[in-house]
């Protein structure tokens, strides 16, 4: 049985994998975060306090423990922060994932790095895997400085990049798009949604899938991990406001440029998931069905 080791383990997407882990039970894992753990069940894995910034720590966990994968999560990911404190972004997005991906050419340890749809530039989506980066923002250079990092490596790595992940765990220390929305409208705020911004949002639980996916299939190269609809900002909006029953006449089209953010947008991203379809036999749920699942999970925690 393979052991992985999960940077960001306390994030949305890290308590995920440890949750599909624990259910499934077909890796053995270490689960690593800065701070105390959040994940509510702490049996049946190792945690330990891990800050990626931290060289010196990274490298006696690592050596210490030998995982036979690492699942790189751990990163800056608000695209406005990043843009205002672009030092803390490099060493968390560029330098902890070259350190961490050396670590791997050392110890022969299969890399699955995480990266995003924000190195295009979204003039041209939807992107299959080899079609040209071209950020627009200092998070989506910073994230394609660590995807060419890791390539440049002789580790045996796969580069799983994504798009506006959502779902919901126990303690969570930052929202998403639904969550925002719902709760937005669940309080009878109005909303100013973009309307000419779109993606494919990313249920949590099957990007959490696609890393085991590629952990247990040895997957190398780049894949392109999403959910399977394409929709506006707006639409993605008015979908959470459909599925529960909620107001809205509350949201508001607007342009990104009224939107007045730190960080510009790609306009146009989604992703071709043919091969990650293919090769790693990646099945990503509808958005709808993605809601129910939310839904579903909110009704239990409660």
């Amino acid at each position: 049985m393979k052991t992985i080791l999960v940077t960001g383990s306390n994030g949305l997407l890290g308590q995920k994998i440890t949750e599909k882990v624990l259910a499934e039970g077909s890796v053995k894992l270490i689960a690593t975060s800065k701070g105390p753990n959040r994940y509510p069940i702490v049996d049946d894995y190792k945690y330990i306090e891990m800050d990626i910034l931290d060289y010196a720590l990274v490298k006696e966990v690592i050596s210490t423990h030998r995982p036979d994968a690492i699942v790189h999560t751990a990163a800056m990911t608000n695209v406005d922060t990043s843009e205002e404190n672009k030092e803390l972004c490099y060493a968390l997005n560029v330098k902890a994932t070259q350190n961490l991906v050396s670590l791997c050419e050392e110890y022969q340890i299969h890399f699955i790095h995480l990266s995003t749809d924000f190195i295009f530039d979204g003039i041209y989506g939807p992107y299959a895997e080899e079609d040209a980066p071209n950020p627009l923002s200092y998070y989506g250079e910073t994230k394609l400085l660590a995807e060419l990092a890791v390539k440049e490596s002789k580790a045996n790595w796969v580069i799983l990049r994504t798009i506006l992940v959502y779902g919901i765990t126990k303690d969570m220390s930052r929202s998403n798009i639904v969550l925002w929305a719902k709760g937005a409208l669940e309080k009878g705020l109005p909303i100013n949604a973009v309307n000419d911004q779109w993606r494919m949002p990313t249920l949590a639980e099957d990007l959490a899938d696609a890393c085991l996916l590629a952990v247990q299939n040895n997957a190398q190269g780049v894949y392109h991990i999403s959910g399977k609809d394409d929709m506006s900002i707006v639409e993605i909006v008015r979908k959470v406001a459909d599925y529960w029953l909620l107001d809205k006449a509350l949201i508001s089209e607007i342009s990104s440029e009224n939107l007045k953010q730190n960080a510009k947008r790609p306009a146009r991203t989604g992703f071709i998931l043919d091969k990650a379809m293919k090769d790693l036999k990646y099945h990503p749920h509808s958005f709808e069905v993605g809601l129910k699942i939310l839904d579903e999970q909110m009704k239990k925690n409660n």
